[in-house]
């Protein structure tokens, strides 16, 4: 059975070629990997549903949403804000 989600990254791609997928059936698990990806400035280089390549504005929103929730963490932990309060101050998703 193909995983409802699969990634597709390059760790230290400055570094490495080799390609590695992540695969998993939470969409919650694989927006927080994506998360993870991106502060470890891994390069992303697909995203699938099911088997199938997500296209350019779903790709798009996936990442944007990982980047959104990165940027909420890091100024809620910077300033010692909880979630409510970032989202009332910068518009970050609560």
């Amino acid at each position: 059975m193909i995983a409802k989600f699969s990634i597709d990254y390059i760790t230290f791609p400055q570094h490495n070629k080799r390609v590695d997928t992540h695969r998993t059936d939470d969409p919650v698990e694989a927006g927080d990997f994506l998360m993870n990806l991106l502060i470890l400035g891994a390069r992303i280089l697909a995203i699938k549903h099911e088997g199938v390549e997500l296209g350019p504005h779903a790709f798009d929103k996936m990442i944007k949403q990982a980047a959104e929730r990165v940027a909420s963490r890091l100024i809620a932990t910077a300033l010692h804000l909880d979630s409510v309060e970032v989202h009332h101050r910068f518009g970050f998703p609560a």
